[in-house]
């Protein structure tokens, strides 16, 4: 079951959603870089979203932490990185949710 408050108010904060946006379309944000893990296609290293924000690393850690807890990303360590990547079948789940109360 999602907790659709807890996505609310993560959304609200706008480093959060922003970070979100970027990686629904990974390919328009940020440069290509073949470092991506093996069969984690559109993952987004954290150093390159900490440089793109302008963010400290340990808080677009933290947002990028809250962002998979709610399940709109997910992530994956390759070596010292971690990429995250949006998360399709959730979010399409949460829509689906909002479609159905709304």
């Amino acid at each position: 079951m999602m907790d659709i408050p807890k996505i609310f108010k993560i959304l609200a904060n706008e480093h959060r959603y922003q970070m979100l946006q970027w990686l629904k379309q990974p390919e328009h944000h940020f440069p290509p870089h073949a470092c991506q893990p093996p069969g984690f296609h559109g993952g987004v290293s954290v150093s390159l979203i900490v440089e793109k924000s302008g963010l400290a690393q340990s808080v677009v850690s933290a947002y990028l932490k809250s962002l998979k807890k709610a399940g709109l990303v997910e992530s994956k360590r390759a070596g010292k990185l971690t990429y995250y990547r949006y998360n399709k079948t959730q979010i399409k789940q949460f829509i689906k949710y909002l479609d159905m109360e709304l």
